[in-house]
């Protein structure tokens, strides 16, 4: 099976201005992109709706989180039935800076992931592994032992609403970035798990993209790899550079 490549960026809590914002979608839409990708951009929740308005039809457009109930008395929080109401497509679920900064387990992020995909959202599901648990040679556990709850919360057909993106937090922001050969190994070990606890059809079907520090420069190497389906881009999605990454698989 070919695997459709996907580029994600993830824009965080950037930028600060709606002027700056239109200047993002500007470049984006003025840009030749290889139309073989699937492209989604994640901007603070503030912006999702006014940047979807503006943007290109053939790039999606992504939440940076959500909650597991659809409504109800939950101060700050956006619900996967709201999203969906809205239009959005996507919603990223799991990342480390949410794990580490806001404190949600894995199995929040499965309750999160069930309730998103039952509204009807696509979801763009953040594992991996600190610098310590790296060393200590535990990354294949770790990973694990995060994807094992949402495993268990979905059906085989939920997954192909689930694109897993392998980020190592040692590497986001820092300027480190997985080497090629660490990050293939670490996606074919994601794919083997998949294909013991899920099945091999969907091991084979599911996208496993890379995050963590990718730029320009090292994507060609880093999508090269046989089971590296794409990327989640940080800081670099708010550069032109974007562009580059998108076209990453053009000749």
């Amino acid at each position: 099976m070919v695997r459709k490549f996907f580029v994600g960026g993830n824009f965080k809590m950037n930028p600060v201005t709606r002027e700056q914002k239109k200047a993002l979608v500007k470049v984006l839409n003025e840009a030749d992109i290889d139309t073989n990708v699937e492209v989604v951009i994640a901007p603070p929740a503030i912006y999702l709706l006014s940047l979807q308005d503006i943007l290109r039809k053939e790039i999606q457009v992504a939440a940076q989180n959500c909650y597991f109930k659809s409504s109800g008395a939950f101060t700050g929080e956006i619900s996967p039935a709201q999203l969906v109401d809205a239009g959005i497509p996507y919603v990223i679920l799991g990342h480390s800076e949410r794990r580490t900064l806001f404190h949600e387990t894995s199995a929040l992020v499965a309750d999160k992931t069930r309730a998103a995909i039952d509204a009807g959202l696509r979801v763009i599901l953040c594992v991996g592994e600190t610098l310590e648990e790296r060393e200590a040679g535990r990354t294949k556990a770790v990973v694990e032992a995060q994807l094992q709850p949402v495993v268990a919360a979905l059906a085989a057909a939920d997954w192909d609403k689930v694109v897993v993106a392998y980020e190592p937090v040692w590497a986001i922001g820092t300027g480190k970035v997985a080497s090629a050969a660490q990050a293939q190994e670490a996606h074919a070990d994601i794919r083997a798990f998949l294909a013991a606890a899920v099945s091999p059809a969907v091991a084979e079907s599911t996208r496993i993209i890379y995050g963590g520090s990718v730029t320009a420069a090292n994507s060609k190497e880093l999508g090269g790899q046989k089971d590296v389906d794409g990327f989640l881009v940080g800081g670099a999605s708010l550069k032109p550079e974007f562009v580059n990454i998108i076209n990453t698989k053009r000749a």
